[in-house]
């Protein structure tokens, strides 16, 4: 079940708000979390029910660990190994399941370049949303025996992992930042304010989906998947609308998530902030994916000794996190080789602010959007051939050619090896493809991102009137179900 769907918008979420807040208001919160886990698990469970036996079979596990190392750190003792093995299993189950599903083909298929014949493995579904669940599985098992948080009930834990809203995307929420919400009795009371949020950013996020980025999937699709070669507009068009579609893609998708989970009275933690105003590498990586990144920085970048070793040890931690980083997104080599090159940027930035010189803000926003738009070729291309096409047309190697009307003007420039004609021939597009990566361009950078705007709305008719004409025309563009791109991963 999408999101973007007639039946999770007009049947399946109101229902589960409605039974949900209902249940709580007649004092049984108990039913109350109950029916929020069964909703949660048919909303899992509707693409594929032989989902749900994986995801209850790993929140067990997870949950039989999690009461181990709180009962170890009870009972106290001198012995490490005894505090640090239900730990270290957990990590090692969540980690290993996380390899079986998806990352076996992977490896297999890396292997049997060097030893032929050798290794076969049949094929294996990857259960949606395990990257997800499985970080946020780890992320409380670590908690745990730091003593920053603790669950005793069954019931909650497995509500904390498949709470539908945030379960198959993100945010990735910590335990004590979210399952106490569900215990203080205001979130068990109809909250206007909450019910009002969680309708604007709903369909502000549907309006990023279904108007803005499906928008730029077919430009996408000619230019990566379908197109033999690309000239240098192509290329350039091609590039800058994955990178505006999988922004408005994943932070509609959060919008909505977020919105869902307001109507239930839950508040989940911010996950973009506008990332493509980042004047820097480092500040991208603060405003896109927050959750993410703050998941990285604490259970791995730290671990890993962060920054208190050294300016080698630093840069050494920093790339192996974006290395992995990139490799969590994706089981293939382009997924490496992003990860690395925004690794390589983190490392270049960090140094480079040793030398204290400070460019000016536009040089300093345009080197960082275009270093970030490059990498999102890699994201992108299903192989490094693709990736090698599209980064040809955009330097200059595929030809440049002009739009015909302009050869009357220009047509002294063929002097200089370019050519008039169909100039977007390859991704069957015309100059509207350039007007959408235009206004793309122009929200992203000039306009506020949905969470600032509610964090200044004032419940009065003009933002009732605005919410229902947004609702009303995402509604109205909604021709048929897409899949976030997210859900890849």
């Amino acid at each position: 079940m999408h999101f973007n769907s007639y039946l999770y918008i007009f049947f399946f979420l109101p229902i589960t708000v409605v039974v949900y807040l209902f249940l709580n208001r007649v004092r049984y919160p108990i039913a109350a979390k109950v029916w929020l886990l069964l909703t949660s698990l048919f909303f899992y469970g509707f693409w594929n029910v032989n989902y749900i036996p994986l995801i209850l079979f790993s929140c067990t596990v997870n949950y039989v660990f999690g009461r181990l190392i709180t009962l170890q750190g009870e009972r106290g003792g001198n012995s490490t190994f005894l505090k640090r093995a239900p730990l270290v299993s957990g990590i090692i189950f969540n980690l290993g399941l996380l390899a079986y599903y998806k990352y076996a083909h992977f490896f297999i298929s890396n292997m049997s370049l060097f030893f032929p014949g050798a290794f076969q493995i049949k094929t294996i579904i990857l259960p949606l949303a395990i990257s997800f669940f499985t970080f946020q599985q780890i992320a409380f098992l670590v908690d745990t025996y730091n003593r920053e948080t603790s669950e005793n009930s069954f019931l909650n834990y497995c509500l904390f992992i498949t709470f539908f809203p945030r379960l198959i995307a993100g945010p990735i929420v910590y335990h004590k930042e979210v399952m106490p919400q569900f215990a203080h009795p205001l979130k068990k009371m109809l909250n206007y304010q909450n019910l009002s949020c969680g309708i604007f950013l709903f369909f502000i996020g549907l309006f990023k989906k279904v108007v803005i980025a499906d928008a730029f999937s077919p430009y996408v699709t000619q230019g990566f998947d379908l197109a033999d070669s690309l000239s240098f507009f192509e290329a350039w068009i091609a590039s800058l609308s994955y990178t505006l579609q999988i922004y408005f893609d994943f932070s509609g998708y959060t919008d909505m998530a977020i919105g869902s989970a307001y109507l239930l009275n839950i508040k989940l933690p911010k996950n973009f902030d506008s990332p493509y105003k980042a004047l820097n590498i480092q500040d991208f990586w603060r405003r896109w994916h927050i959750t993410l990144s703050r998941w990285l920085v604490k259970y791995l970048y730290i671990p890993l000794g962060g920054n208190r070793h050294g300016m080698v040890k630093t840069v050494l931690n920093i790339f192996i996190t974006f290395l992995l980083c990139g490799l969590w997104h994706g089981a293939g080599w382009t997924f490496v080789a992003w990860g690395a090159l925004h690794g390589l940027g983190l490392v270049t930035y960090r140094i480079w602010k040793t030398v204290g010189v400070q460019l000016p803000r536009p040089v300093s926003w345009g080197i960082t959007f275009l270093y970030v738009n490059c990498a999102w070729v890699l994201f992108r291309a299903a192989d490094f051939s693709d990736a090698i096409k599209v980064f040809k047309g955009m330097f200059g190697f595929g030809g440049i050619v002009l739009p015909a009307h302009l050869h009357t003007t220009l047509h002294l420039l063929k002097d200089y090896g370019l050519s008039f004609g169909p100039w977007l021939k390859m991704l069957q597009g015309d100059s509207y493809a350039l007007l959408y990566v235009a206004i793309g361009m122009l929200i992203c950078i000039l306009c506020r991102n949905a969470l600032e705007i509610t964090e200044r709305m004032r419940l009065n008719w003009y933002f009732a009137l605005g919410t229902s004409l947004l609702a009303v025309f995402s509604l109205m563009w909604l021709e048929k179900e897409t899949t976030f791109l997210y859900f890849q991963f």
